[in-house]
């Protein structure tokens, strides 16, 4: 799914420039008049990447993360010993990895994405860091707070772009297409938070994507953040508030974001017990507002309401009538409500994504 930067493109015709808005900024991007339907859209996301490369950095990532970062290493290989011969891999490690940063009280700092880089186990480790654009700073001073002594270089890149690429819904599999297409550029891999997601795209930032990927064209960020509230995926720190979201609430043990077997790490000790007990009252949920919509926007952590007044959760985030919640799985089913400046309230409706497990009181 990864080759090195610089391969050959496909070309495309030669259309009247457009500009679109990525993480740093307006970039040009070939394209004229709205595109014909395409099976694949490419979104320019407010994201940004770190490199942490370096022989220690998979065991640096490994005690500042809830996944199993060994896994993104070496797959289903044992670690090789210092100076020793790797051993053969019983599966073949994923390119991509979802996981969270915690603090040391168990909640939530940052979530993140990983894209491992080298190609075999007898490279140096060299990993790129996603994660929300407006705390990239923040993430960076939090990594090299920890680096201490170890043989890790942790840098920005911002000679790079990243985007989604998300299939619409009546193109079908496109997982063989877009497989063929990832010769073409850095990564191009399956979305590792699940199939809802799409597929995960870097690129220079001169590289255009709609070249890599023929028959794509270039999506709307709006309809990229409906798509993810819709599912009830979260990510942002609009989502997912730093120091105040619990990572099981946010449904990362649903998105492949966490190992409960690994070693320590940072805030591992009430993630743990929490697992253990096997009961989460909380969970953050899809929510769609009702008609007529309020004319501003919901506030971030406006209160949810059962129709009797008592507390059902917190608001989150959302753009018109989608939105994302933390709700008490027990008020669900029941009519919510949100009470908004002027005594005017909107109600709105709660759901559990298709792609939970069946069992969904844990």
């Amino acid at each position: 799914m990864l080759v090195r930067a610089g391969a050959a493109l496909l070309g495309l015709p030669r259309r009247p420039p457009r500009w679109i808005g990525g993480g740093g900024g307006m970039r040009r991007l070939s394209g004229g008049a709205p595109p014909p339907p395409a099976a694949v859209r490419c979104f320019p996301l407010s994201r940004a990447l770190l490199r942490v490369q370096g022989p220690e950095a998979d065991t640096f990532l490994q005690g500042l993360l809830t996944n199993d970062v060994a896994r993104l290493m070496w797959g289903g290989a044992d670690r090789p010993p210092e100076g020793g011969v790797p051993s053969p891999q019983t599966s073949p490690p994923p390119r991509a990895q979802y996981t969270h940063a915690l603090n040391v009280q168990g909640r939530c700092l940052y979530d993140i994405i990983l894209y491992r880089l080298h190609e075999s186990q007898e490279e140096e480790p060299n990993i790129l860091l996603e994660c929300d654009y407006s705390v990239l700073d923040s993430v960076q001073k939090h990594l090299k707070s920890y680096k201490i002594r170890r043989k890790v270089n942790i840098a920005p890149c911002l000679d790079l772009s990243l985007w989604a690429v998300i299939p619409e819904e009546q193109s079908g599999d496109v997982s063989s297409t877009l497989d063929k297409c990832a010769a073409k550029t850095l990564v191009l891999t399956p979305d590792p938070r699940g199939e809802v997601m799409g597929w995960r795209l870097i690129t220079n930032k001169e590289e255009n994507p709609l070249e890599i990927v023929p028959g794509s064209h270039i999506g709307n960020i709006s309809d990229y953040h409906k798509h993810r509230y819709k599912q009830g995926i979260a990510e942002g720190v609009k989502d997912i508030p730093p120091g105040v979201a619990l990572p099981l609430e946010s449904n990362l043990a649903y998105m492949n974001g966490i190992s409960f077997t690994k070693g320590c790490y940072i805030g591992q000790e009430l993630t743990a017990r929490t697992h253990h007990t096997g009961v989460i009252r909380k969970r953050l949920l899809p929510v769609q507002l009702s008609a007529p919509l309020p004319l501003g926007s919901i506030p971030e952590g406006a209160a949810i309401l059962t129709e009797s007044g008592k507390s059902a959760g917190k608001y989150r985030a959302g753009g018109d009538e989608l939105g994302i919640a933390l709700l008490r799985l027990a008020n669900i089913n029941e009519p919510l409500h949100i009470n908004l400046p002027g005594d005017t309230s909107v109600n709105l409706t709660a759901s559990i994504p298709n792609w939970w497990p069946k069992t969904t009181n844990k």
